[in-house]
Parts: C-alpha cells; structure tokens; sequence
C-alpha cells in the first residue's frame, strides 16, 4: 500500500465577500484511514469538502486527491472521489433505483456493469426492498442511504461524508457506522464531517478540528490530546482508598468513625509528577487529571500503593473527542 496521503491539503483559501470560510489551511489523510472532520457550525468543514468535490474552486492553495491536484482535471478526478451531501436533493418524484441508475450512468456504467453495481450497492446499503419506492416517500434514515449509495456507486477511493447521521434514529446511526467499517476495510480513506462526536471517534482513527475557517489541530486523538494547551483534561483518574481507623472510643460503635488523615495522600499525590491537579470527590474517594495514558496511570498507582495508600478502585477515563474538541475550540462564530 502506498504511504503517500490520499489526501493532501495545501494552504487553501477560499472567501465569500468579506468572509474568508477557510483561511489557509492545510493537513493530510494517511491513505486508508477514516478521519473525522469537526468544528462548529460555519468552521468552514462543507466548504472545504465541496472544494475537494470539485464542486467549489478555492481562491488559491491546492488539493491533492491520491496524488492529482484538483486543479488539473476536475472530470477526470471526480471518478476517484465520492461525495454525500448531508440532503438529497429536491427530486423527489423518481425511485431511489431511477436515481442510482442515472448516477452510475453519468459515471460511464453501461449494462450488465451497471446492473451488477446497481446491484451490489443497493445490496450493501440495505435498498434492495426499497428500490421501486420514490425518493419522497422514503424515510430520512432511508435517504441518507441513498446518499452514501450515490457516492459509492462508482467504487471511488476517497469517500468524503458531510453530516451523514444528522437527524438519523439509533438503529440508523448505528447500521451507518457498520456500513462505514465496511468501507475503510476495503481499502477506501473517508472523511467524515459530523457533529455527533461520540459517534465519530467510535469509527474514526484520526481527527481535523477547523473554527472559523482555521486549522486549530490534526492527528490521532491521543496525540491531540497529549499537545493541548496546559489547562487541558488528558486523562481523568478516580482513586477509592479505605478510611481511618476506628477510635478507642468509637470502638462500641462500628459504623462511626473518624475522618481520615487525608495530608499523607495530598502530599503523595502532590509529588507526582504527572498529576496536574486533584481534589476530594463527593463520595469520598479521590478525582485527579493526569497528563498521560495508560503507563503513567500504573506508575501512579504503584507510587500510591508503595507510598502506603490502602487503594480499594482505580480507575482511568481518557479524554473523549468531546474533551479534545472543548478545549481545542473556543466557541467563536464565523
């Protein structure tokens, strides 16, 4: 397999009067990765995806898709890319087999070719039942199917999906992160705009984070997670320790006791240098933000237990992509 990015991204610029929607941007996509593309609304995400389409031109910077600049030969080009929409359009008064079949004849498919792949895509994407129905009167989870068929059905190598679970049931979300595992295992590199991050980084291995039309991070979540800015949650640690010791004259009592000593543990976590901060959780034990992963994580545990604390759980959350996009992200409009 080649080692060369699928998909290449190049200073890019593109403005729409006195807004510049993707200002200079650039980043890579390793060739056969499913790479999220995140940031908030009007971050300039479609933009850039139509631009890859060739769908839009840019005002300068360029774009290579699996090795040849957009610029070159748009037709030639939108063979290799697929794109989905996060709508079909407004025709609804045809079947959702009339539509594919006119797609996959404007890709050059004539028939028995044609009728395989017409085939094998409404098989994969479940329209097989559905294929004599029209577009109007197919339910929104159905249309998003027809949407990805459309952008499959000339089996290109990059996949670019805008929004394609938005206002999808769970079934349907769930069924859709199926149909994308499929894809990348046969080979295909995606980029998927959502903002269903939870979703995302289940089938995502890397991430592009834009706000106002700038990159703000790119890369595998971990490594994201591992350069935020100082004040950043990159792992959270919940310590359970056991309590004080019954006093002499509690000793009649066994369910009253003192609170414990809690300066040793203070002073042991406040040594290690891994851990950013802590405080004393609502049930007792102990929440602390660890800059790190899993081998620090252990080291700390073994600090803590060679240091005399009598640990009864431990348990490490690493930052999820809503962490990253919080503290990558500052909230601004564009």
């Amino acid at each position: 397999m080649s080692t060369s990015p699928t998909i290449e991204v190049s200073h890019l610029v593109k403005t729409f009067g006195a807004t510049r929607a993707v200002d200079d941007i650039s980043f890579t996509v390793p060739p056969g990765s499913v790479f999220g593309f995140v940031g908030p609304n009007g971050a300039g995400k479609t933009t850039t995806l139509r631009i890859m389409a060739t769908l839009d031109e840019p005002d300068s910077g360029d774009i290579l898709l699996c090795g040849q600049s957009i610029r070159d030969d748009p037709r030639e080009l939108r063979r290799r890319v697929g794109f989905m929409p996060d709508a079909l359009p407004n025709i609804m008064d045809i079947t959702a087999h009339e539509y594919l079949d006119f797609f996959g004849r404007a890709y050059g498919l004539r028939g028995a070719a044609l009728a395989r792949r017409l085939g094998e895509v409404e098989a994969f994407t479940g329209l097989s039942p559905l294929r004599e129905k029209t577009l109007a009167a197919l339910s929104k989870g159905m249309k998003q199917r027809v949407c990805l068929a459309r952008a499959i059905i000339h089996d290109p190598a990059v996949l670019l999906l805008d929004e394609p679970a938005a206002g999808l049931d769970p079934r349907a979300r769930i069924e859709l992160k199926e149909m994308v595992r499929r894809l990348a295992a046969t080979g295909k590199t995606l980029l998927i705009s959502s903002h269903i991050l939870t979703e995302l980084a289940e089938m995502c291995n890397g991430v592009i984070i834009m706000e106002q039309g700038r990159l703000l991070s790119q890369g595998t979540l971990e490594a994201i997670a591992t350069g935020m800015r100082p004040d950043a949650k990159v792992c959270e640690v919940s310590i359970s320790v056991v309590g004080g010791r019954a006093s002499p004259r509690a000793a009649a009592h066994e369910d009253v006791r003192p609170p414990p000593d809690d300066a040793p543990l203070r002073a042991l976590l406040g040594a290690i240098p891994a851990i950013r901060s802590f405080q004393k959780a609502a049930g007792g034990g102990w929440d602390a933000v660890l800059q790190g992963g899993e081998e620090e994580a252990a080291d700390v545990l073994k600090r803590l237990v060679e240091g005399g604390v009598r640990v009864t759980g431990f348990h490490l959350r690493k930052s999820t992509l809503e962490d990253v996009f919080m503290n990558v992200t500052k909230g601004g409009l564009n």
